[in-house]
């Protein structure tokens, strides 16, 4: 692994802080970003079976030159593969598209299931987002508990495919039941947050019981259409005077990563190639001259 800051899991695991995102990513700009990144010295790479890209991951990896070893890999379990005969068959499916015999991090995606398609000709489509016979909404499967999936992710550690198992957009009491049930709690929760999105309970909860959190979405969830917080004035008057300060530019999306990693918080921006370097060299200085 490389020598930047590293994040200590519940079981001893070890992560990189700043990890590269790869959901939204074009189509077909994957596998230079991934590249980019791993050259740049990005050790953390954040995936997920929903994205559908972690074929392109792949070959962004393998052209990097970089070894397996020396690169932390997160996927996800896709709601549509919760029920217990399906979570292997999920982990395997996305082992074979990132050309891969383990996962360092294997996470539940979100907490509901979807109905495996009838059909056992579905599409690629229908696999992910199976409808309902009104043909407009997901078909959910009622049936399978966050409970039941946890258990059969619990199994996955004995297979030597994954080495922690974590969750991702999980509330408090989502976590209180899967632990209630196992007794193993999840070594990582990812959220979103960014300024906009604060979770403090969230966080404090998971601090509390030694679940790491990590920040999804750190510039902001700009879906909605409004305002990017990177161009919100206070950040920008930030970025600006930290330039002065550092005698180096910084700009609003380094600020918001840098306040996103603070208090230990791991974030997995989607980056541009020119801010690759900055990320892994410039994030302890900014944050220094942040907050003290």
């Amino acid at each position: 692994m490389s020598d930047k800051a590293m994040i200590s899991l519940s079981n001893g695991l070890q992560m990189p802080q700043i990890g590269l995102g790869t959901w939204l990513s074009k189509p077909n700009e994957v596998k230079n970003a991934v590249t980019h990144a791993l050259k740049s010295g990005y050790r953390h790479i954040d995936c997920a079976k929903v994205y559908g890209n972690q074929g392109e991951v792949a070959d962004g990896i393998e052209a990097s030159g970089v070894k397996r070893e020396d690169i932390f890999i997160t996927s996800k379990l896709w709601n549509t593969w919760h029920h217990p005969s399906k979570v292997a068959e999920g982990l395997e499916d996305t082992l074979k598209e990132l050309k891969t015999t383990y996962l360092d991090l294997y996470l539940i995606h979100f907490p509901v299931s979807f109905a495996w398609p009838e059909s056992p000709k579905a599409s690629e489509s229908d696999l992910l987002f199976p409808l309902a016979e009104d043909g407009v909404h997901v078909k959910l499967d009622l049936q399978t508990s966050i409970v039941d999936t946890w258990k059969e992710m619990v199994k996955l550690l004995n297979t030597g495919k994954v080495k922690a198992i974590g969750v991702s957009n999980f509330e408090i009491e989502h976590l209180e039941a899967i632990f209630k049930a196992t007794g193993v709690a999840p070594t990582v929760n990812q959220i979103e947050r960014h300024p906009l999105c604060l979770q403090t309970d969230l966080v404090n909860y998971c601090n509390s019981k030694n679940i790491h959190v990590t920040a999804y979405s750190p510039l902001g969830n700009n879906l909605v259409g409004e305002t990017k917080i990177v161009d919100y004035p206070e950040v920008k008057e930030i970025a600006a005077k930290l330039s002065k300060q550092s005698g180096e530019t910084v700009d609003p999306a380094q600020v918001l990563i840098a306040w996103g990693a603070v208090g230990g918080i791991s974030v997995i921006p989607k980056s541009s190639v020119q801010r690759f370097s900055f990320l892994n060299s410039g994030l302890s200085g900014i944050m220094l001259m942040l907050f003290h």
